[in-house]
């Protein structure tokens, strides 16, 4: 059961969205926010806290939460899979297997995904949809033991990352993820409805099992305004590192 605290984030996070609170602007004080939904202030400010943690609005002492964005952002500290944050954002994800081949992998794949060389390994290329519209292109290398329970997903799988623990208890733990630009390819420009060499954000990433399993590996580019990844560090902790490309 939906607790409180994410029905009342869920509505101000539609009321973002729609325009009721544009970027910049203030939302009601806690007082009037509590009253009106009938509510604590310590459930409202787990509400605030939830729309904190996507980037949606910010606050500073002595003053009201202010709209800093109108799209969730994907932390870096969590893993999640592509639809659970946007659910997460109030956004209905989707996705469409547009090909997948069984090939022997690579040099590079068999290194990425702790193979040998030749070893049997599954290329599925999926886009992603938010409310209908295409967001991403996944380019996935999935290792040949999850090659079988991944080709009997449906092509317009929802979830992969939710169907493979609840079809074959495949738990995606840990994920290595490294970010660049790349200029939009042939297949890249016709499936994201974007120009030939127009700029994407690129992910790359390599996703294990709690016990250090690589499971997938993937090239992931997203269309312009379609997400926004944050990554927090402090001196304690920098999980930012930056490295010369490859």
């Amino acid at each position: 059961m939906t607790r409180r605290h994410q029905q009342i984030a869920e509505e101000l996070r539609l009321a973002i969205a729609d325009g009721t609170y544009p970027v910049g602007s203030e939302l009601p004080s806690e007082s009037e926010l509590a009253l009106a939904h009938g509510v604590s202030r310590g459930t409202l400010r787990q509400a605030f806290g939830t729309l904190q943690s996507e980037g949606l609005i910010g606050s500073r002492q002595g003053a009201r939460r202010t709209v800093l964005s109108t799209t969730p952002s994907q932390s870096f500290a969590e893993l999640r899979s592509f639809a659970q944050w946007a659910r997460a954002g109030g956004r209905t994800p989707g996705g469409l297997v547009l090909g997948s081949r069984r090939a022997k992998a690579t040099e590079a794949e068999a290194a990425q995904l702790h193979l040998t060389p030749g070893d049997a390994v599954l290329h599925v290329l999926r886009v992603r949809t938010l409310d209908g519209e295409p967001a991403l292109l996944e380019r996935t290398v999935y290792a040949g033991w999850v090659a079988t329970a991944v080709e009997r997903l449906p092509d317009d799988c929802e979830s992969v990352t939710q169907s493979l623990y609840d079809e074959a208890g495949v738990v995606m733990s840990h994920g290595e993820h490294h970010l660049d630009a790349v200029a939009a390819g042939t297949t890249d420009a016709r499936e994201l409805a974007v120009r030939r060499g127009a700029p994407l954000l690129r992910v790359r990433r390599t996703t294990t099992t709690p016990d250090g399993r690589p499971v997938e590996t993937s090239d992931d580019r997203y269309k312009p305004d379609s997400v926004v990844f944050t990554v927090r560090n402090s001196v304690q902790a920098n999980p930012l590192v930056r490295t010369a490309p490859d």
